[in-house]
């Protein structure tokens, strides 16, 4: 998300006023979309600084990759047969390639009996998420049910749809796998199909390019979507192209997959079956699935039970489930549980299709509030898998989106944003009755927050015949943990009420069965460490000493050999008599950190390079000058192991200006980077001659502040073209 450099910067989003048709662009001379790609080797590796000439003539950049009016980059759909073939790594968006790789996940994606896959179909797609970097916004659509689901599937109605790069990060960080979508419809699509599948030639030379398309931006699959009638010869050449595309993408993208859609069958006539039958088996038997349509009835799921088509790939079977329930359908809307019920009944996977409904048709301010309610509906009949990455195991609950961005629990911007790149491992959020018409909520809050844009929200009655503690299972998961583990919680507790964090363990080795769900448990309540502990004093040495303004932070050791962590819960307390007592404990952040590893990482932000230099003359006035403000738009790229981090900050300082009597500026935040690779975009610098200095920082994930020399840095000297 880029950030104001001052109160008057304009939004990211900003469009050419009346009267602003003369905006002057400046880029550097002789700049080819080739020459672009090889600018950071063409900086010296000895000097810090580079020297820029503003001169103004149009911009290099494509105005399918960045936005137009403020060079901000964005993602795309590819819209035609012709831009397919013509696809190349090199003239792709090096933007929206994901950052984050498939996490492992328990129980695995193939040893899961029935799944369950979302279809993210909102608007015609490229909202908010166009926007690489994240964008203002004040009520985006987000999802943040992650364990629910295995599959997420990017949909809309172009040729090749390929998804943000924001929603692989936050799928792949909860073990999803990303789908894109290959469609054709009506007169259009039929012709496309004529042209690529007439032959062998043709119909490997599309799925090369889907192949390659998945294999650079970091997703998983392919969602084929043919809904116009086939020929002969294409309907024929069909289940060889899918056929080729799988065998392809499995041998080039680990976990990938490639998925039918119920429409044609082997005549080449489009009519949608609802089911799997010798119609279209076929193309299910070339693939790795079948998405059905959504007309189906539970008599259909009953014949495809004993279908011999089906016999040993029942998980393969997705049946399709739309949420705005048109035509005659089973369920959808706030009923969409009554077609899980009979898919779930029948063994079958689903494919859940335009969850978004609760966003479209609803208040949009109240839209996490019904988000929930549809997910809840829904968690009988859904699987939780759990995150099974070795430790560090680190969340703040931020959901990807929020009213103001928090930095170690201070406010640092006070608007709406999103940007999905900076979701955290989700927690489970529900709603459950207590005896005695007590009740127990969880649910994200963007009131508040330690990093991020939320925390998690615990809230409830205890009624007054309760005397148990109130146990809140906040996570599920398979992490294995260290001999000693560091446990940090950070809080705010309501008055009345003592919590302590309730660990549930399970000897490691049986975590590897297919069946691990059900092995027996463990409870550790971990005891609190003095402020005086010697692990205590590290911990807090390494995070530059803790200025938590009103948080509680508590930290434990666990000492255990051969374990797996489970189930992360909340036990809480009520202090004094029995009486009916409301509670909220609102939960920034928790880590577990293997004792042995606390430090920061040795690693230095190297080959910190400038290029794309776009200047423009924007709205306001610089203080230097009456003409309106001079901005720079450019990329930076570095390198630094991005697995070590949570996100980058970029920032800017002025080192010199037109007079020299003015000081050296501080440093001021640009924006945050979930890469290595970001776009400064209309920041406000001083008039020319100019030198500027732009700073990365890298936020590891466990928030130990990184030493200034480790950062990198390359200052930028500009001067007027004079000629």
């Amino acid at each position: 998300m880029a950030l104001n450099v001052d109160g008057n910067k304009n939004p990211l989003r900003r469009r050419r006023e009346d009267g602003e048709d003369n905006v002057s662009v400046g880029v550097k001379r002789d700049r080819t979309e080739a020459s672009r790609l090889e600018s950071c080797l063409d900086q010296p590796v000895d000097s810090g600084s580079i020297h820029e000439v503003i001169q103004y003539e149009s911009s290099p950049l494509p105005a399918k990759h960045y936005d137009p009016d403020t060079t901000e980059p964005i993602s795309c759909a590819l819209q035609t047969l012709e831009e397919l073939l013509s696809w190349k790594r090199s003239k792709a968006n090096p933007f929206n390639v994901a950052a984050v790789p498939l996490e492992p996940r328990e129980p695995s994606l193939a040893s899961c009996p029935r799944r369950t896959l979302v279809s993210h179909d909102m608007m015609g797609g490229y909202l908010d998420d166009r926007f690489i970097q994240g964008t203002m916004a004040e009520a985006p659509y987000a999802f943040y049910h992650w364990q629910y689901i295995d599959i997420f599937n990017y949909f809309a109605h172009k040729l090749v749809t390929i998804p943000p790069a924001v929603w692989t990060n936050a799928a792949h960080k909860h073990g999803v796998v990303v789908l894109g979508t290959f469609i054709t419809e009506w007169t259009d699509g039929a012709a496309v199909c004529e042209a690529f599948l007439k032959d062998e030639e043709s119909y490997r030379a599309v799925a090369d390019k889907l192949v390659q398309i998945s294999h650079f931006h970091g997703f998983d699959g392919w969602l084929i979507n043919i809904e116009n009638a086939l020929s002969a010869v294409a309907v024929k050449n069909t289940p060889l192209f899918l056929r080729y595309l799988t065998d392809q993408m499995h041998e080039r993208v680990s976990s990938s997959l490639v998925l039918w859609y119920d429409s044609v069958i082997e005549n080449g006539q489009l009519i949608w079956q609802n089911e799997l039958n010798q119609s279209n088996r076929m193309f299910f038997d070339a693939c790795d699935g079948l998405f059905t349509n959504y007309n189906w009835t539970e008599q259909s799921l009953e014949w495809m039970t004993d279908y011999s088509g089906a016999q040993g790939r029942k998980a393969d079977i997705y049946i399709g489930v739309d949420v705005f329930a048109r035509g005659k359908v089973v369920g959808g809307m706030f009923e969409t549980n009554k077609a899980l019920d009979i898919i779930r009944k029948h063994n079958f996977s689903t494919a859940i299709f335009a969850p978004g409904w609760v966003y479209e048709t609803h208040d949009k301010s109240e839209f996490c509030k019904h988000q929930d309610k549809f997910w809840a509906l829904l968690s009988d009949y859904l699987y939780i898998h759990r995150p099974a990455s070795p430790l560090p195991f680190i969340s703040s609950f931020c959901q990807g989106f929020g009213k103001a961005f928090y930095n170690r629990g201070q406010r640092e911007a006070e608007r709406g944003w999103f940007n999905l790149s900076a979701q955290e491992i989700q927690p489970s959020y529900y709603h459950t009755e207590l005896e005695g018409q007590g009740w127990l909520r969880s649910r994200g809050c963007p009131e508040d927050a330690w990093n991020g844009g939320c925390s998690l929200l615990l809230e409830g009655l205890i009624p007054a015949t309760h005397t148990a503690p109130v146990c809140a299972k906040v996570f599920s998961l398979n992490v294995p943990l260290a001999s000693k583990t560091l446990v940090t919680l950070i809080y705010k507790p309501s008055a009345g009420i003592s919590v302590s964090l309730e660990l549930k363990t399970t000897d490691a080795s049986l975590c590897t069965h297919i069946n691990a769900r059900d092995v027996n448990l463990t409870s550790v309540s971990p005891a609190t460490l003095d402020e005086g502990h010697q692990l205590v004093s590290q911990f807090s040495q390494l995070c530059g000493g803790l200025n938590p303004g009103g948080w509680t932070v508590r930290c434990s050791q666990l000492e255990l050999r051969g374990c797996a962590l489970r189930e992360v819960c909340f036990s809480i307390q009520r202090d004094g008599e029995p009486q009916d007592t409301n509670f909220s404990c609102r939960v920034g952040e928790i880590m577990l950190l293997d004792v042995s590893s606390l430090q920061v990482p040795p690693e230095l932000v190297q080959g910190l390079c400038i290029y794309d230099v776009v200047w423009l003359r924007g709205a306001g006035t610089s203080p230097q000058s009456t003409s309106p403000c001079l901005h720079l738009n450019a990329t930076l790229h570095w390198d630094y192991p991005t697995k070590l981090v949570g996100h980058f900050r970029v920032y800017w300082r002025r080192l010199r200006g037109p007079d020299p009597r003015i000081p050296p500026g501080q440093l001021v935040l640009v924006g945050r980077a979930y890469s290595n690779l970001f776009r400064v975009t209309e920041l406000a610098v001083p008039e020319p001659p100019g030198l500027l200095e732009l700073v990365v920082e890298p936020v590891i994930r466990e928030g130990f502040p990184v030493p200034e020399s480790h950062w990198g840095r390359r200052s930028l000297s500009y001067t007027e073209d004079l000629t």
